[in-house]
């Protein structure tokens, strides 16, 4: 392809990724070198019968001019990276100083915003994603070796959570395990304990985040995987079944195999999408046990004092936690590439 009709070729999709993801990011990331200014007080007099006495007010008319010249705000540079609302770096050193141990030390920074919605977004991440993965190729072979009249109606029972937006099946769930609902009534009954409540405790309320995360998420991992089984070739699994080989030992060396290619892109994409979980989180109410980095975005972009160079921040280190995520998929994917070209 000649240089000219390679260049028209990449134009159109080279110039929305600058539109639409570079010139966002690069925006965000001069946002977080800022922060809001602080309102302009003045002080005035005021008079009575019994004297004058001054007081502190603000003057908003100053403050809203302030605001007009420099829109950003006031520079911080990144100093808002290493703040206590985001890497507290000076404070998590005082901690260490200060901790008997290492696990005295992690119940310490667990009071830090940043790294208390960080271990929530982290758990949920490396827990769902190989959940969703492994339930999916169940759901998929499962669904597969079904008389083919089942398979329409199984196919469609298993995209209903697909169908239904997150934030309101996060919500269903949540009315299902309160005191009054069906599952937290049947968890009462069976541990007669008519005061036990998934939303007291933090620890089933990470456990409650996590199964809804894992069935709001697996029907795409089956639909991808069930479609892949419909390209597995006959002859490899043709060939194994005369040499003797069960049903697993077909699965584990001839269809996981040739599946390898779309578990990468489901890992890429669940990587990506847990590690922004903040629907469940609004809809569970649980904030005041599982925050992520995206619930403290929303949290300091809502109200009246909006933080935006704080919010900025921590869509930065968001980016730069998914871009960690990813790089060793992706090293991998590029070194099967190169095997395969070579």
């Amino acid at each position: 392809m000649k240089h000219r009709t390679f260049f028209w070729f990449i134009f159109p999709s080279a110039l929305a990724m600058i539109l639409f993801i570079a010139l966002p990011v690069v925006s965000v990331f001069i946002q977080s070198l800022h922060v809001e200014h602080e309102q302009v007080l003045r002080t005035v007099e005021n008079c009575g019968p019994f004297g004058c006495t001054e007081e502190t007010v603000i003057d908003r008319e100053a403050t809203r001019e302030l605001r007009e010249a420099q829109p950003l705000g006031r520079f911080a540079g990144l100093s808002n990276y290493t703040d206590r609302n985001h890497l507290a770096l000076a404070e998590l050193s005082s901690m260490w100083e200060r901790s008997d141990s290492f696990a005295d030390f992690t119940r310490r920074a667990m009071t830090l915003p940043f790294w208390r919605a960080m271990a929530f977004t982290l758990t949920f991440t490396f827990v769902v994603t190989p959940l969703v993965l492994s339930l999916g190729l169940a759901i998929a072979l499962g669904v597969n070796s079904l008389p083919r009249m089942f398979r329409g109606p199984t196919i469609f029972v298993s995209l209903l959570p697909m169908i239904v937006t997150p934030l309101i099946g996060s919500l269903v769930l949540y009315w299902m395990v309160d005191s009054r609902g069906v599952l937290g009534a049947f968890l009462q009954t069976i541990t007669n304990d008519p005061n036990l409540s998934l939303r007291a405790s933090p620890t089933l309320t990470w456990i409650m985040l996590i199964v809804y995360g894992v069935w709001s998420s697996a029907p795409f991992a089956f639909i991808v995987f069930y479609a892949g089984l419909q390209t597995v070739p006959e002859e490899p699994l043709e060939a194994a079944m005369i040499d003797g080989a069960n049903r697993w030992q077909r699965i584990r060396y001839v269809v996981i195999p040739h599946l390898m290619p779309l578990a990468v892109f489901i890992t890429l994409m669940q990587l990506m999408d847990n590690f922004r979980v903040f629907e469940p989180i609004v809809g569970f109410q649980a904030q005041a046990s599982a925050t992520s980095l995206s619930y403290n975005i929303f949290n300091y972009l809502r109200g009246d004092s909006a933080q935006f160079g704080a919010a900025a921040t921590t869509s930065m280190l968001t980016i730069f936690g998914v871009i960690v995520l990813l790089t060793p998929v992706l090293i991998r994917t590029w070194r099967d590439f190169n095997r395969k070209g070579h």
